[in-house]
């Protein structure tokens, strides 16, 4: 559904980061001050930007944010962090706000500063062709690609006790794709009225069930984050239990169908691979099972190969350090069982191959036995374009 929050408005050009030419600059920004909240990655080593959010989320006086693809402006010492600032200073002097109210996200390659010449009268053009439109979202939503092979994008309508509301969203990412805030940046936008508490809470939920839960290779960057920003000019106000579980629900899928978007253009990737696990103890070890599955380089050959090897996925489950009852645990690859109450069964291998090799989605349930908790991961397989394209493209 094209539709898109009210109270935004987006852009996208080219100011001459990227040695292509293609759109590195985009902007989104309100037309009064909003709530925002923003989860961030846990890697030590980080750009500047994610240190300049990290003091400034939640809030209630957001005005823009301003993002960048084809620099990192990571590991660039105390000239990255001046330019980081510059970057926020500029947009609010445009828009008649403070820096304070102005987050930066910044894609790209690490230890390289940023072309600054460039980008100071990049970024009052960018203001300049800023409108609230599909064509100006999606020139955004491109703006902020690196290795992407398209845009990723979602826009959605609900009806929350009677009233529309609108979610939307951008992401980017495709490689150096780690499950704590798997490079990745994406930006949530709502028209829905939030308590800035609220909004901080849902996001970090909502991340924990999607961004988190996504890998290429385990890489997790040093620029990732995840934005929510929630104008309110729908008019409806998100305070019940009830009004708070739909959003809660709605934010959530929102960002998992995202979330897929980037595994499924994973570099050089010829498969999605879902794992869902199931019959765990608890939530938390359904996800360590999913997560060490989706990490072993064996599971991601065999199915690049389209291989119905059991034996991989099950031994990485054994390897996971979570207790799981051997005599019931179950496996199907794509619906078709291949191992059974701890054993294997007799199953047609090229059927099932013949599947992985036709489908670019390949599906892994593994019930391990144990109890009621699931949990699902998303990656891509490991193939040689992904060895060829890493060895050749610095990041």
């Amino acid at each position: 559904m094209n539709v898109l929050p009210n109270g935004f408005k987006f852009s996208g050009i080219s100011c001459g980061i990227k040695e292509s030419g293609g759109l590195d600059l985009a902007l989104i920004s309100t037309s009064a001050p909003s709530v925002v909240a923003g989860v961030y990655t846990q890697n030590v080593v980080r750009a500047s930007s994610i240190d300049w959010n990290r003091n400034l989320t939640p809030a209630d006086d957001f005005r823009a944010v301003v993002i960048n693809s084809g620099n990192a402006n990571a590991c660039t010492g105390e000239q990255g962090i001046q330019d980081n600032q510059r970057m926020a200073q500029i947009v609010a002097e445009q828009i008649g706000a403070t820096a304070q109210q102005v987050l930066v996200l910044s894609t790209g390659v690490i230890g390289q500063l940023m072309p600054m010449a460039n980008i100071e009268p990049g970024i009052i053009d960018l203001i300049s062709q800023s409108q609230n439109s599909i064509t100006h979202f999606n020139l955004a939503s491109q703006a902020i690609m690196t290795t992407d092979q398209g845009p990723k994008t979602i826009s959605l309508e609900i009806q929350s006790d009677g009233q529309p509301l609108r979610v939307a969203g951008i992401a980017k990412g495709a490689g150096m794709i780690g499950p704590n805030m798997a490079t990745m940046l994406a930006i949530m936008v709502t028209d829905a009225k939030l308590s800035p508490a609220n909004a901080q809470g849902m996001l970090a939920t909502a991340a924990n069930r999607s961004f988190n839960r996504i890998s290429v290779e385990g890489h997790t960057s040093t620029n990732d984050a995840l934005l929510l920003i929630a104008t309110g000019e729908s008019g409806v106000e998100i305070l019940s239990d009830s009004q708070l579980a739909q959003f809660s629900a709605t934010l959530d899928s929102a960002c998992i169908e995202l979330a897929k978007q980037i595994p499924s253009d994973g570099e050089g990737a010829s498969h999605l691979v879902t794992i869902e696990i199931t019959g765990a103890q608890s939530e938390e070890d359904a996800d360590q099972v999913a997560r060490t599955i989706a990490a072993s380089a064996l599971v991601k050959t065999a199915i690049a190969g389209s291989d119905p090897n059991w034996g991989r996925i099950v031994s990485a489950a054994g390897y996971s350090s979570v207790a799981m009852d051997i005599a019931h645990t179950h496996l199907t690859i794509n619906g078709n069982c291949v191992f059974q109450s701890g054993q294997p069964i007799a199953f047609d291998e090229a059927a099932i191959s013949q599947s992985m090799a036709d489908n670019f989605e390949t599906k892994i349930k593994l019930n391990i036995g144990l109890g009621k908790s699931v949990a699902t991961h998303w990656t891509s397989d490991l193939t040689v374009e992904y060895v060829k394209f890493n060895s050749e493209y610095t990041t």
